[in-house]
């Protein structure tokens, strides 16, 4: 309603307004009811056109509402039955779980009830059970006393057969017994002699066989002798001296043997100690090239050679250590690192045995997820008490211990050095790893009468020699030189021939070339046929 009388007041306002404005213009009467009138009409039929608008609007805001109403209602009683649905939910889940708590503590209970009779089931067996043992005990407490008389009765009635008293027939087991006992200990003890004898026997041997493998003629030679080659043979007369006394102090001074003979233009240098050997060489070559060789003369140079040795000593040792990546060894070890280099073990270079062995440890170390550096340090040093400065009573392996253990080595290395010949307790891996490593380096076929490079050598030449041969394909050297395994073409060779080929090879190796042992020839042919399906 207060729509339509806004619109009524609205047409009453325009139909003022129009009076006016006509009255203003002088307008007569009847023109402004007529004008009234018709502004009449006009408002009546808006304002029936209002009042039908309005009740449009009413029913449709009527019906809106209604239709609201019903939405509003309908989502509330879904809400609510949701609500119902849920809540009926959580009942039937509260009521479960209190199902399944009430069924766990009767079976807690029953359970319970169970042990509880469980228990005094077993109180009423042990009951039982100590009744038996009280009841077993008395009975044995009354046998143990017949047994104590009857065996009373008993020695009584042996010591009236024996006619001796029970410490007399003691005393007479006892000696029977000793004598038994003296004499299956004689026959113990001379097993354990002839077993003794026996291993005595074996060391001897092995100590025997050492001793031959050192002294050896190709290695003595090796090892205890220098050749000093001369210009001519008036070189002698002056080296020797006035009466000798040049020779004399180079003896003197160097401490080797110096030995001029008929070898022409040639002169023997002899001593034990290579290093030594060594100095004698260079100051006589100093000498030698200089011209003046007198006694004064020949200390300066020999004590000049001395110095420039040992610093060329340690220069190896320092490139030693850095070809192999070792850091951190104590000066006094780098200087017996070198000093290996002037010392040789079955022929074997020391040296060159040290630095395979590290890097066999090394290699092995890695492979096993162990400290490869570590091992490597100790496969060095494993041999350092080999090249002391004085002589020991002890083995090479114990004092080689006792020096890395001075230079402040890692204990891991101090027992992988004293353990690799078993004389020391191995205590860490890398202990019989160094074992390991130097066996194979030193007992390896090839390894001990001749250089590494002569071994490599040999082992190429006896390739070349097979691949010589027409028909030959590949040949390889395996198992360090002891056997030629050479493969042949199948078209170009037939099996007999294989055969000739295998025979000439081994006649040919046996008069072209030097080896030890026997070299083994394997001629291998065979015809393979190889097809693609695509």
């Amino acid at each position: 309603m207060t729509a339509i009388t806004i619109i009524v007041g609205v047409v009453l306002a325009v139909v003022g307004a129009a009076i006016g404005y006509f009255t203003g213009k002088g307008s007569t009467k009847s023109e402004v009811e007529k004008i009234e009138a018709q502004a009449k009409a006009d408002a009546e039929k808006k304002l029936a056109d209002a009042k039908a608008s309005a009740e449009k609007i009413i029913a449709d805001a009527s019906r809106n509402a209604e239709n609201t109403k019903k939405d509003k209602m309908l989502e509330a009683k879904e809400h609510w039955l949701q609500l119902k649905t849920k809540h009926e939910s959580e009942v039937v889940e509260r009521n479960k779980k209190v199902v399944e708590k009430e069924n766990q503590v009767k079976q807690q209970q029953q359970d319970a009830n169970n042990k509880l009779a469980e228990a005094s089931r077993k109180e009423k067996d042990l009951d039982q059970l100590r009744d038996n043992l009280n009841k077993q005990l008395e009975v044995v407490n009354t046998k143990k006393e017949q047994l104590e008389k009857s065996h009373e009765t008993f020695v009584k009635k042996l010591e009236q057969i024996s006619a001796l008293s029970k410490e007399e027939a003691k005393t007479e087991l006892l000696e029977s017994l000793r004598k038994e006992t003296e004499t299956s200990a004689l026959g113990m003890m001379k097993e354990i002699v002839d077993t003794a004898k026996v291993n005595a026997n074996k060391e001897a041997k092995k100590i025997i066989i050492q001793s031959i493998q050192r002294t050896a003629a190709e290695n003595a030679i090796e090892n205890t002798v220098s050749v000093f080659n001369l210009d001519s043979d008036e070189m002698k007369g002056q080296i020797i001296g006035r009466e000798g006394r040049n020779i004399r102090a180079l003896e003197a001074a160097t401490g080797c043997e110096f030995v001029v003979d008929d070898t022409p233009e040639a002169m023997i240098i002899s001593g034990y100690d290579p290093i030594r050997r060594e100095i004698a060489r260079l100051s006589l070559q100093r000498l030698v090239t200089d011209g003046r060789i007198h006694p004064a003369r020949i200390e300066e140079v020999v004590a000049k050679t001395k110095k420039q040795l040992e610093d060329h000593i340690r220069e190896i040792g320092e490139r030693t250590a850095i070809d192999l990546g070792i850091q951190g060894l104590h000066p006094e070890l780098v200087r017996y690192v070198g000093r290996m280099r002037f010392r040789s073990s079955y022929g074997q270079n020391l040296l060159q045995h040290s630095r395979e062995v590290a890097n066999l440890c090394a290699t092995m170390a890695a492979e096993l997820g162990l400290n490869p550096k570590l091992a490597k340090r100790a496969g060095l040093l494993h041999d350092i008490g080999k090249v002391p400065d004085e002589e020991s009573e002890l083995s090479h392996a114990l004092l080689g211990a006792k020096l890395c253990e001075k230079y402040g080595e890692h204990p891991a290395v101090i027992n992988a050095v004293g353990a690799h010949h078993d004389e020391m307790e191995m205590k860490y891996v890398i202990s019989p790893i160094v074992q390991a490593c130097d066996a194979i380096s030193g007992a390896r076929p090839g390894a001990r009468r001749e250089i590494m490079e002569g071994y490599l050598q040999r082992i190429k030449d006896l390739e070349n020699l097979a691949q010589g041969f027409d028909g030959v394909e590949k040949a390889y050297a395996i198992q360090a030189g002891r056997e030629l395994r050479v493969i042949v073409e199948a078209d170009k060779v037939d099996d007999k021939n294989s055969e000739e080929i295998s025979f000439a090879i081994a006649q040919k190796i046996e008069k072209e070339m030097v080896y030890p042992g026997q070299v083994k020839v394997t001629v291998i042919r065979e015809k393979r046929s190889v097809n693609v399906a695509k």
